[in-house]
């Protein structure tokens, strides 16, 4: 059994980033600038922008982000989006997701310009991800591509089972990885919360990736020997032994499913550090205009 180290691999991909970046800053040409919208005071948002800032000073990025109370109203955050869109200084920005209940979500995911949705939530963006064309892939999704890659993981006829079938992981990566491509080429079962027998589609997936956000759903005997478990959940469990008052707990019960595998992800430090670098990934795109010329 192999861990799968995303905080490693993470490391590797931003030494690169900012090699390049530092090249760019001598050659006299544009630095990326990655721009976050936040809105209101939720407590992991805080956390994943805050990360991000981070992550852009360490690869040479500039930053900004815009907060807001959660009293804006739609309105006035598309107007926001709007101006960002026009602001040649920004090449991309993402909308901090989960917005207040008053605010339409795939409205304002609508409007960020594809050029600079460097989340890849646009459905132009998604479109081109279903036509395998140049586009900005959804970052979870986009980092466990580059996990898989890195650890030079099989994928070509292999049964990948995707648990979770949100617009965000489940459904983009169960796309990606029926694609004529590597990582790809998988043969995909797609389950959700309305499967029947879930055990006897995980206990057949040669490749397991497991996004529902239930802490400890996925159990040992659901997995089969040798499987590679990819475990996107992070979710906040109550522990009053931990200083913090809460652990941060994935999908699968690591230490019945770890024995059983041949590669998996820990939570933390294993999907989490590489979604980060994925969105950097996609701004270095959209400031080279790799994907979008203008």
């Amino acid at each position: 059994m192999e861990i799968i180290d995303g905080k490693a691999v993470a490391s590797v991909l931003k030494a690169k980033m900012a090699a390049e970046v530092a090249i760019r800053k001598t050659s006299g040409l544009k630095v990326p600038h990655l721009a976050a919208i936040l809105v209101g005071h939720n407590g992991s948002s805080e956390t994943y922008v805050a990360n991000k800032i981070k992550a852009c000073k360490e690869v040479g990025f500039f930053s900004s982000t815009f907060r807001y109370p959660d009293t804006i109203t739609e309105d006035e955050l598309l107007n926001v989006i709007n101006l960002i869109n026009n602001d040649n200084d920004i090449d991309g920005f993402i909308v901090q997701l989960p917005l207040p209940k008053h605010i339409a979500e795939n409205k304002v995911i609508n409007a960020i310009k594809p050029s600079k949705d460097v989340d890849g939530f646009h459905p132009e963006n998604t479109g081109r991800m279903i036509k395998n064309l140049p586009c900005y892939i959804a970052a979870t999704p986009y980092g466990i591509l580059k996990l898989i890659e890195h650890y030079k993981i099989e994928t070509k006829g292999k049964h990948c089972v995707v648990v979770g079938r949100s617009n965000i992981v489940g459904s983009p990566m169960s796309i990606l990885m029926s694609r004529d491509t590597y990582p790809g080429n998988c043969t995909v079962t797609l389950c959700h919360s309305k499967t029947q027998n879930l055990i006897e589609y995980t206990s057949k997936a040669d490749i397991l990736i497991v996004a529902l956000g239930k802490p400890g759903f996925v159990k040992g005997d659901m997995v089969k020997e040798g499987a590679v478990v990819i475990d996107v959940g992070l979710t906040r469990v109550e522990d009053k032994a931990k200083k913090s008052g809460f652990s941060l707990k994935g999908d699968v019960i690591y230490d019945e499913v770890a024995p059983k595998c041949s590669y998996i992800t820990p939570v933390p430090g294993g999907v989490g550090p590489m979604t980060i670098v994925a969105l950097l990934e996609n701004t270095l795109k959209a400031a080279k205009k790799e994907v979008y010329n203008s």
